[in-house]
This record gives structure tokens, C-alpha cells and sequence, in this order.
């Protein structure tokens, strides 16, 4: 089998940018800090922070630093860093968001697959441990996975901005509210 590589240099900005605040903090690591948080206190950065979607419990927006081409997070506004944590109510705005999301992905990428996944705690890879979040990673066959490049494979190529308007196009079509308009 021929290996072949498959270069995300975003991904190497990221770490790179977490080892130099940690640095600059005296600590060993640092995780992402409060972005989810800070995006969910900052509606007006919603353009720049690539949201797609929010309501009053939670907001959906692409990954900063994805795995794949359309990789999304969903996450409750409220910051705790188990699912336990939550209430079942909010558990049930969690999983709306991410029944939402993935209609929005098969809608708008027709992905052959998707990954769904929520990393509970720094042990379990959450890069936002104290924020519980779900993932959504578009698939098809030959990209990538979580853990290997796969011979054969294929790099969907399509920049932030673009899939951005694509997703919120996409959600103006399945009558959610539009984010532009909103100040």
C-alpha cells in the first residue's frame, strides 16, 4: 500500500499559537480557551467567527481548524464540561443543534458520510475541555480520518468563506433566521 501525505498546515498554526500563549503563560500546555464562550457572548462577530446558525440555547459554526472541508461544531452557550452536567432539556437543545447541523451538511456537501463526535474531557482529546461541544465531520470515501491518511487520497478544497455562504445559504432555505441581517 503507498502512503501518501496529506498536509493541513492550519492545523500546525493552531498548535503552534497554543504553545506560544502557553509559553508566554509559564505553563506546559494550554488548551483553545474560551472561544465558544467568547463567540456566543459576541453576535456581531458572527461573520468572522464562521457561525452559521445560533438560537437562544446554542450556535453552530464551522471548525477554525478542521479534519475535513465542512467540519462543524455545535454547542450549548452555557459552558460545562460534561454532558452530565447539562439538564435534559438542554441535553435536548444540544442534539437539536446537531440534528440541525447535519441537515445542513447533507443538504449543502452531500457527504457520503459523517463522523459525529463529542470529546468529554482533556483525556478524551477536547481542545475545549471545560465547554462541552459535538462535532460534525463530512465524509467520503478516500479523504481522510481522525487518525490516518489513507492512500488514494482525495483533499476536498474549499475555502471558509465560501462553505460559510454555502451552510447559510442552505439554512435560509429551511427558513432559520438569516445572520446577516442581524446587528
Amino acid at each position: 500500500m503507498n502512503i501518501e501525505n496529506l498536509w493541513a498546515p492550519w492545523r500546525m498554526a493552531y498548535l503552534r499559537e497554543l504553545q506560544r500563549r502557553a509559553d508566554a503563560l509559564g505553563k506546559p500546555e494550554l488548551d483553545a480557551g474560551p472561544f465558544l464562550t467568547d463567540y456566543w457572548q459576541n453576535p456581531q462577530e458572527d461573520d468572522a467567527n464562521h457561525v452559521i446558525y445560533r438560537n437562544e440555547h446554542g450556535l453552530i459554526l464551522l471548525n477554525r481548524y478542521p479534519y475535513a472541508s465542512g467540519h462543524l461544531l455545535m454547542a450549548l452557550g452555557d459552558p460545562r464540561p460534561t454532558l452530565l452536567d447539562y439538564e435534559p432539556d438542554q441535553r435536548a437543545e444540544l442534539w437539536k443543534l446537531l440534528e440541525l447541523g447535519t441537515d445542513l451538511i447533507q443538504r449543502t456537501l452531500h457527504p457520503q458520510g459523517i463522523n459525529m463526535g463529542i470529546n468529554q474531557g482533556r483525556a478524551a482529546g477536547a481542545g475545549v475541555p471545560e465547554h462541552l461541544h459535538a462535532h460534525l465531520v463530512p465524509r467520503w470515501r478516500g479523504d481522510t480520518n481522525f487518525m490516518s491518511v489513507c492512500c488514494g487520497t482525495d483533499v476536498i478544497s474549499q475555502s471558509m468563506a465560501e462553505l460559510l455562504a454555502l451552510l447559510r445559504k442552505t439554512s435560509q432555505e429551511l427558513g432559520l433566521p438569516d445572520l446577516k441581517v442581524r446587528s
